[in-house]
């Protein structure tokens, strides 16, 4: 009774993930039920949002409340703006969404940072506390800091799925789902549920009413994408992470440059099979069940700019950012209401984030400066607003992420990136070359630069970005450099390795795949079982946690 009583409880140490055993023994038995299941529709429905609710209770605890909050007031808000036919009154619903939805995750995410704020300017003296912390330390005997608020995992995902689906609604591209159940099946999928991809209303609700049907060749194709995330995941990107990046990154003043340098590139490609590596496992989680998640990676490190490789990076998020905040600006065309209002609730948060009043004249007046060029040079104005739209969707964007500098610059350097490339292109006498070093020059390139802004997105804090840098500039180590390479090679070969197999032609990975779905189940189950023995020989002790859960 108490092996089973502890089975269905809360653990902040045990949560179910893709890289513990215990995920695999929860997704057997939901496959066990769900072979009786799954012939109906409506049945299948309701058991996967149990599951899918219960498996977020056993991965963030009592935080499910805020996840059926957000699935019930969506449902219903839903049904509200699709039935209302008064344009004012449309709108309304449509807001009062965006503000549930936008509110609650502000709260989360920006806790912190408007409590310290606020007591910074007006010398007031609030303090952060959590009350599901205290009712979950009272019901279950956890152990959490009360004057600390940890944000629900994933809030940001199923947040920006709920509004894309109000939205959506609104503008009349989807009708309303049909029942509560299945809305919330929509919201809550388990495998997707905690670190995306962001799965649109359109392209999965229809899924909803088909027939389950899955054909040996998609059965293959699923246990392809589940082993190929685990190797990118718990191979290579928690090997790098344990034996060098993690260490460097935590006190990079202990460290030569050259190991900074390293534990930079080795971030670039950790992060990828890290998110990534989340993201295959859960395609295929999915596909087993008959659903289709899309495509969230396309090979990001072949891109040959920057603007490239925010549509082959995180694609459901680069798509909602476009579709949902850079063409309501205006896109490519022109600046729009929208455009002046993000940008000034983004500065009012750079006042905010620097407690510096006196930025408010200053930004007034360079308002008044971009009044005046676009006012009277109209051949600017086009370039001034487009690019204006750009850089605030890459800064809200990095606002996503965290309340903090670091991701704010982060952000900005991305749009920078993508706003200078513009205008390279235009001038470069390289840009329509077919050579192999122009073609390499330019992959190189794009992966350093992004490489370099995730300076500001992985270091602990801004003096860390500082000791990093300096580290890299000025102590690099190059009288050392021969003993660091035979200390490190390991971990180098693990990164030339990683980097390698990500810059095969697409064409020898199709082969590698269409190889194992053609397989033989026996040999199929080989492959699985071998790749299985080498990762658990690679595990580390302690739990690598998926890298965008925090977001």
């Amino acid at each position: 009774m108490e092996y089973l009583r502890q089975l269905f409880l809360f653990h902040e140490n045990h949560p179910l993930i893709f890289t513990r055993l215990n995920f695999w023994v929860f997704f057997a038995v939901v496959l066990l039920a769900y072979s009786w299941l799954y012939r109906k529709n409506g049945l299948r429905n309701a058991y996967l949002f149990l599951v899918s609710v219960f498996f977020y209770y056993k991965t963030g605890g009592l935080f499910f409340v805020i996840l059926l909050f957000s699935t019930v007031t969506d449902y219903y808000l839903g049904q509200l703006i699709y039935n209302q036919q008064h344009p004012l009154r449309k709108k309304l619903l449509l807001a009062t969404s965006m503000t549930l939805n936008l509110g609650v995750l502000a709260f989360f995410k920006y806790d912190y940072f408007i409590t310290e704020t606020s007591n910074a300017l007006f010398h007031t003296h609030f303090e952060v506390v959590t009350h599901s912390a205290k009712w979950s330390n009272a019901l279950f005997g956890t152990h959490f800091d009360l004057a600390k608020i940890l944000p629900p995992v994933g809030i940001s995902f199923f947040t920006f799925q709920t509004m894309s689906y109000a939205l959506d609604v609104y503008r009349g591209d989807v009708k309303p789902v049909r029942s509560l159940v299945d809305f919330g099946f929509y919201v809550s999928f388990f495998p997707q549920l905690v670190a995306g991809p962001i799965v649109r209303a359109a392209e999965f609700i229809p899924q909803l009413y088909k027939k389950y049907n899955l054909t040996s060749y998609e059965f293959g194709l699923a246990f392809f994408w589940i082993l190929k995330g685990l190797i990118k995941k718990m191979l290579i990107g928690d090997y790098l992470a344990v034996n060098l990046i993690d260490r460097v990154f935590a006190n990079p003043a202990s460290y030569s440059g050259f190991e900074n340098l390293a534990a930079l590139y080795g971030y670039s490609l950790q992060v990828y099979c890290d998110f990534s590596g989340y993201t295959d496992i859960a395609i295929g989680v999915a596909l087993l069940m008959g659903f289709y998640l899309p495509k969230n990676f396309n090979s990001p490190y072949k891109a040959k700019n920057t603007g490239e490789f925010w549509r082959r990076w995180h694609i459901s998020l680069s798509t909602w950012l476009k579709d949902y905040l850079y063409i309501p600006m205006g896109g490519s065309r022109n600046a729009s209401i929208f455009t002046y209002i993000s940008l000034v609730v983004f500065l009012i948060f750079v006042v905010l984030l620097s407690q510096k009043l006196i930025l408010i004249p200053i930004f007034t007046f360079v308002f008044g400066l971009m009044w005046i060029l676009t006012r009277y040079f109209p051949g600017i104005k086009l370039s001034i607003s487009t690019n204006i739209n750009l850089m605030m969707t890459m800064l809200l964007g990095g606002l996503w992420h965290g309340s903090n500098w670091t991701f704010v610059i982060w952000g900005g350097l991305n749009g920078l990136g993508i706003i200078a490339y513009k205008f390279w292109r235009k001038i470069s006498p390289y840009e329509n070359s077919t050579h192999w070093l122009t073609h390499v020059w330019k992959l190189f390139f794009t992966f350093s630069f992004i490489t370099f802004t995730r300076i500001w997105f992985r270091g602990e804090s801004m003096q860390g970005t500082r000791e990093l840098l300096q580290q890299i500039g000025g102590h690099f180590g190059w009288d050392l450099l021969p003993q660091m390479i035979q200390s490190y090679w390991k971990v180098l070969a693990m990164l030339v390795f990683g980097m390698v197999v990500h810059w095969l032609p697409e064409s020898l990975k199709n082969r590698w795949r269409e190889w194992f779905i053609h397989r033989p189940m026996y040999q199929q189950i080989g492959v699985s079982a071998l790749v299985v023995f080498v990762i658990y020989q690679s595990l580390s002790a302690n739990l690598q946690p998926f890298i965008y859960f925090q977001f």
